[in-house]
This record gives C-alpha cells, structure tokens and sequence, in this order.
C-alpha cells in the first residue's frame, strides 16, 4: 500500500475574529505553497502572504473548512484547528422555517453549495446579472455566463436559496422571457447585496485590513553636521535660488539633460547637469570679467554634494562677491589661504602639509579641505587648486567640490564654515556608519610661505 510522503507545509485552521462562521487558514512551511493552491482551488480567499480565508453565504464554512482539512491531510500536510473550530465543526444546526422541509441535512447542503456557486460566479464576473425583479416573494434575475458558449440563465431565490430555474440559448431569449414575466418591476443589472453577501464582503475585507503588513514608519531625519548631509533635490534646490533672486536667469539648452542661469550681468553664470553621475561635475559656476572675456575662475560640484553646501554656495553666488574682479591676478598667497581657511582654524581642525598639498581634516578625519600649491600656479591645468570633501579618504570621496585658482577667498571661506559648522538633516539609515579617526603621524608645522602664481585671467 503506498504511503504519503511528508510535505513541508503547516495549516493552522481558526475560526474568523468577525464573522461567526467563517474560517481563516494561516500556512507555514517551505512547501507552504501546495497547500495554497489547494485551498484556492477550492474557493478559499486569499487576503494576505499565506493567509486565506473561507467565507460562504450559506454559513457551512465549517463543514468545508473540515473537508479541506481531510484532503490536506491526505496529502501529507499537517493540519492544526482550534479547538473552537473543532466545535463549530462538530455543531449539528438547521435552517428554521426552511422551505423544504422534505430535504435530509445532506440534501440542504448541496442546495445551498449550488447557490454559493452562483454567487461566486456572479462576484468573480463569470455570470452577468441583465437584470432582476421582484415576483412578490424574491428576488429574480436573468444572466449570462461569459465565454464562448456561455448559457444564459433565470434565477430565482436569494443567498443560499438561490437556484436556476431555467436555462435559454441566447441572452436576447432570456431577456424577453424575463420580461414578458416581470416588465413592470424589472430593473437592469443586479440587485442590490443582501445581508448575507454584505457581510460576506465585509468578512474578506476586514481580515485583510487587520493582517496586511503596515509600511514601516518612516523615521524621523537625524540632524548631522552639513558635510554629512543628505544631498537632497539639486534641481529643486536650483529652482529656490532662481525664484528669489530675480536678476538670475533660467534658460536651457537644445538638449534637456542641461540648464543653465545667467546673471544679468552675463558675468556670473551656473551650469546645472541634471543626470550626472553621482560622482561625477553635476554643478559648475563660472565668472567672467565681460560677457565675452575668458573666464575668470570655476568651481565644480558632484552630484552628491549635499544639499547645505550647495545652499552655501549659491548664498555666496546671490551676495555679489562672486565676480568682484579686485584680486583677480593678485598672488595666492599665504595671506589668501589662511584668510580662506579661517573657519577650519577656528574649528580647531588639523592641518598637515604633504609636499605641496595644504591640508585641514577633521576630527574623525571624514571631511576636509586641500589646497595645492602646484596647482595654484598653473592656472591653465585642469588640476583643482582647491578640493572640499567628505567620506571616507580624499582619495574615495562621498562628494567633492574643486576650484581653480582665482575662486574667490570669501567664497572658498563660507564653504569652509559650512563645512566645519554647519548642520543639515540626514534620512536615518543603519547602514551609514561614521568612519573612525585613523591613526597619522605627527602634523609638521604651516608653511610660512605658498608659491605665488603668474596671474592670468584663462581660468
């Protein structure tokens, strides 16, 4: 005799939380799924992950949830039901003042099995209700199963009483009869719910609410220091900047992907990438000394730049001082740096010197400021005179802004301040860890003296 291998699979059979008689199926298990389509194959609802639940307008979803429960069984699924289910099962109830009163217990459940079939049929769109009357005791209709050879029916009754009463080849042959019948109160489509099938509805509807998963809450924005900042919206923030400063143009380019605002001295001008790697140039600001002169000085930033930063930048842009020509040509100077640097002092952050790199990092060492000397005095190599960063290395950035040679020191010593004293919000997320501070050497003394460049108005 052949034995029934074991499936991986666990049904836990409980009786619904609202509505008396229906019946919930929590399933568990690798092979969880075999018992999922047997239950819908045999008209259970699924409402959630490996949650399903039987509800019947006939009230006999004990009697059926006890069947499915043998059939599992049979094929090696562990079924476990409530004791208060087992009860339900074990009941032996009646229908009062049932109309025929001829019918054993058995029979009446059959009746009733057809009705529910009707009624899914008709919730699932597979019978077409034209339209239903009154005949002075029930409710009647007349339908059509949808498909290529779909019949066309009459029904007559309500809930568990409903049954077909006759049949006709064509939904034109049904509806004349219908309404040679019952013209006067016919009414088109179907009737409306009953009680039975309100509360039907109702049962799948409120299980499904009561085991849906919540979306996580989203948490609350950590305030951090701006250097570790989200970048937030760089096109949103662009747009802010534009509608307060009217003397700001917007324009774009043939090609999307670019816009660009202009100064209305067409001295001062911003070039916005909109889908720019992350790491790569995203912003770049330029000035000129004349519309159509080289320019001046440029400043770039990565996409990932964050929003506070950038908002730093673009209040310096919106004061002025991003054209003033008065130093234009005048020598980087140790006066300059330090004069640019001053916030990082203040701050007390460290400052090394590596041959010709200037450098100031923070405690942890996960944002900084360097300057290059070498490339202070060329001013036509596409070497940054200036790095601002943060993350984990100079080397591996989050984000960086460069500037060349003539970017102005004021500039240069708000981003500073911003990044040494300035906060900003940071959507909490666990995987972001702080980097720890690594061990350097013994910090050298500043440089009592920077190279100072021939002046040039190329970049």
């Amino acid at each position: 005799m052949p034995t029934t291998l074991p499936i991986d699979a666990h049904v836990h059979l409980d009786t619904h939380p609202t509505h008396p008689s229906a019946v919930t199926a929590v399933l568990t298990g690798t092979q969880a799924h075999i018992a999922h389509l047997g239950l819908e194959a045999a008209d259970w609802t699924v409402v959630a992950d490996n949650v399903l639940v039987l509800v019947r307008i006939d009230h006999e979803e004990p009697y059926w949830a006890q069947d499915a429960a043998k059939h599992l069984t049979a094929e090696g699924i562990t079924v476990e039901i409530t004791p208060r289910l087992q009860e339900a099962m074990d009941e032996e109830w009646t229908w009062a003042n049932y109309p025929m009163p001829w019918c054993t217990r058995s029979e009446i459940r059959e009746v009733s099995n057809e009705a529910q079939k009707i009624h899914d049929d008709i919730r699932h769109g597979q019978l077409l209700i034209h339209a239903h009357a009154n005949d002075g005791h029930t409710t009647v209709a007349v339908g059509t199963y949808l498909g290529r050879n779909g019949k066309s029916v009459y029904l007559h009754g309500e809930d568990h009483l409903r049954q077909v009463a006759d049949t006709f080849d064509s939904p034109a042959q049904a509806l004349l009869a219908f309404e040679k019948v019952h013209g006067a109160d016919m009414r088109p489509g179907p009737a409306l719910l009953t009680d039975a099938e309100r509360a039907a509805a109702e049962a799948r509807t409120s299980l499904a609410l009561t085991t849906a998963k919540p979306e996580p809450a989203r948490p609350e924005p950590e305030t951090v220091p701006a250097y570790l900042s989200d970048a937030g919206d760089h096109d949103a923030i662009l747009d802010t900047f534009l509608n307060a400063h009217g003397e700001w143009e917007k324009w774009r380019t043939w090609s999307d992907e670019t816009t660009h605002a202009i100064h209305e001295s067409q001295t001062l001008r911003i070039e916005r990438v909109h889908e720019a790697h992350p790491r790569e140039t995203a912003w770049t600001v330029a000035a000129y000394e004349t519309p159509v002169s080289d320019r001046m000085w440029h400043l770039t930033a990565t996409g990932t730049a964050p929003a506070p930063m950038l908002q730093a930048l673009l209040n310096h842009l919106a004061d002025g001082g991003g054209w003033d020509t008065a130093a234009l040509g005048s020598p980087v100077d140790e006066k300059t740096v330090t004069a640019a640097t001053k916030p990082l002092a203040d701050a007390g952050w460290k400052h090394t010197v590596d041959g010709r790199w200037l450098r100031w990092t923070n405690a942890s060492q996960d944002a900084g400021v360097q300057f290059d000397a070498f490339a202070a005095q060329q001013p036509n190599s596409p070497l940054a005179t200036w790095t601002i960063w943060a993350g984990p290395t100079i080397d591996q950035p989050t984000w960086t802004i460069h500037a060349s040679p003539y970017a102005p020191a004021p500039m240069i010593a708000g981003l500073a301040g911003e990044l040494a004293h300035g906060t900003g919000t940071r959507q909490f997320s666990p995987s972001v860890q702080r980097q720890p501070p690594r061990p350097t050497a013994t910090e050298p003394a500043i440089a009592t003296t920077v190279a100072r460049p021939q002046a040039s108005r190329s970049r």
